[in-house]
């Protein structure tokens, strides 16, 4: 019993002990990431900003595999900020310079303001301590145009104005402070408050203003009530130069020992450099002071030299994309010129084919349509001609000769083979088309049938087209044949009516009727008003009469 228990409890400590680790490293991971974020905001040491460049280094290579823009938008910016704080200035231009040039890279790139505001800041500050004034005032000019938010624009202003103060254009740097404490009476930051009436302060002393104290003392009050060191460490040091350009030796060596308890605080090598550099300022030994001289002016040369201007690479580097983009631009416009020609020959060909093919299929119809007139005549010769013929050969044959009757017969059968030929042949349209319609409506007219015509006599058919008038002509033609064959009407009324070019004719008689199936023969009437692209209406039932309604 005991054995098992053991070997229970090894099995899980075991367990334990396998998915401590992973966990741990999940963990490790999130607290180094949220730890060195924190040091390089508020760093604590400046031993300790290498070790967070060196993180963020490795994390920019893990992120770069992954092809994630923004951590490695991201992780550049927290390597061009620490790489500030500890003085290496070309390092944090290239690294701001490097993500500048991701950022124009992504796609979603106008989706990110704020980053492209802070990464441009941050370069205007390496442009001021590098001395390269007009490169800080273009970039803040550029920001400037980016329409950033109220509190980025105090930061970009404030900043602008110390680059005046460095050149000691002082007029100028009061102009760009007061703006801002002008154009934002409520700054609600009093961190930011503070930072512009320290600046302020400054200048003015430079210039003998009387309110140059009232806003150091005032800058410094804000200061200590949010008990920030970086700007306390401003205030002490701008009251010592206060105090120290007015002879005031007591003061100025009292604020700049405060200044140097800070930047000892802060431990950082930049504050402690600038704290230091105060005493050289106060001591009246020429040596020292010929020697910071020197020392300023040999730092100066050498960052100039060791600048490489990664800027101007940036630039470069854009130019070069632009050139490549717009010769890329060229090729796709070839291409797609070389693309509209094809598809252009392709649809000329294409059309030519249509055409080609059309014409086949209407060459293809009109032969059809010759086929189904001779069927059509053919069939109308043997069913009315032919049997007649035959009829009047039986009688030939017979016994029962009568000449008289036999003359008759021959005289329906010329009269048949007279309305046939007329049915068909060629029309000769006549000058006067409503005498030439009129003979051939009255040619039906029998003892037995009478024709009436209302309106013809009015009609222009000057204006309509040849074809048309020929296949009224022909349409009619059925109509009154039909009538004569299979109506038995006593009257038939034809009423015509024209707009403008478009005439239209209602047909009526009195016949027998009939059920409208097929159309009952008169299926060749309505393709001919088809074919000109007119309309063409039967209507008839038994023992009430025969209708039609043509309009063309």
């Amino acid at each position: 019993m005991k054995n098992k228990i053991f070997s229970f409890l090894f099995f899980w400590i075991s367990l334990s002990l396998f998915f401590y680790p992973i966990s741990s490293l999940c963990q490790v991971k999130y607290d180094s990431t949220s730890y060195y974020y924190k040091l390089i905001l508020n760093p604590n040491s400046s031993d300790d900003l290498p070790n967070a460049i060196n993180f963020y280094r490795g994390k920019k290579e893990k992120d770069n595999l992954k092809n994630d823009t923004l951590n490695l938008l991201h992780d550049l910016r927290m390597i061009a900020r620490a790489e500030y704080n500890i003085g290496n200035l070309f390092e944090s231009e290239a690294a701001a310079v490097e993500a500048l040039s991701l950022l124009d890279s992504y796609h979603k790139n106008d989706t990110l303001k704020e980053e492209r505001i802070g990464i441009l800041n941050h370069l205007g500050i390496i442009y001021r301590s590098t001395k390269n004034y007009e490169r800080a005032i273009a970039v803040y000019d550029n920001l400037l145009e980016l329409h950033p938010s109220t509190k980025d624009s105090i930061t970009i202003i404030n900043n602008k104005g110390n680059i005046y103060k460095d050149q000691q254009k002082y007029s100028e740097a009061i102009y760009q402070y007061s703006r801002l404490l002008k154009g934002n009476k409520n700054i609600k930051d009093s961190l930011q408050l503070a930072l512009v009436l320290d600046n302020l302060g400054f200048v003015q002393s430079k210039l003998g203003d009387p309110d140059a104290l009232p806003n150091l003392k005032k800058a410094f009050s804000l200061r200590k009530a949010q008990n920030n060191l970086e700007s306390i460490y401003s205030s002490y040091k701008n009251l010592a130069l206060y105090y120290f350009d007015r002879n005031d030796k007591t003061q100025a060596l009292n604020f700049a020992n405060k200044a140097y308890e800070v930047a000892n605080t802060l431990k950082s090598a930049t504050y402690l450099q600038n704290a230091l550099s105060l005493y050289a300022i106060m001591n009246d030994d020429p040596k020292i002071v010929q020697f910071k001289k020197i020392t300023d002016s040999i730092a100066e040369e050498k960052q100039l030299a060791e600048n490489k201007n990664a800027f101007i690479k940036y630039n470069v580097e854009k130019e070069r994309k632009n050139t490549l983009a717009a010769k890329l631009l060229q090729e796709k416009e070839k291409g797609d010129k070389r693309l509209f020609m094809i598809i252009g020959i392709s649809i000329f060909i294409l059309a030519v084919l249509v055409i080609l093919l059309l014409g086949a299929r209407h060459k293809k119809e009109k032969i059809l349509q010759v086929h189904k007139t001779e069927a059509r005549i053919s069939k109308k010769v043997h069913d009315e001609v032919a049997n007649d013929v035959y009829q009047l050969m039986a009688k030939l044959q017979g016994k029962y000769r009568d000449d008289e009757t036999i003359m008759d017969a021959l005289e329906t059968i010329y009269n048949k083979t007279r309305d046939i030929s007329k049915e068909n042949s060629a029309i000769e349209i006549e000058a006067d088309f409503n005498e030439q319609l009129n003979d051939l409506l009255l040619s039906y007219q029998t003892d037995t049938t009478a024709i009436s015509t209302r309106n013809l006599a009015s009609l222009d058919w000057k204006i309509v087209p040849t074809i048309k008038k020929e296949t009224v002509y022909r349409v009619l033609q059925e109509l009154m044949t039909n009538m004569k064959k299979h109506s038995g009407a006593t009257a038939v009324l034809l009423n015509f009516r024209q707009q403008g070019k478009n005439i239209s004719i209602a047909y009526s008689d009195n016949g027998k009727g009939c059920t409208l199936k097929n159309k009952n023969g008169l299926q060749n009437a309505e393709n001919r008003i088809q074919a000109i692209k007119g309309t063409i209406i039967f209507e008839s039932e038994p023992g009430n009469g025969f209708r039609s309604k043509i309009s063309i």
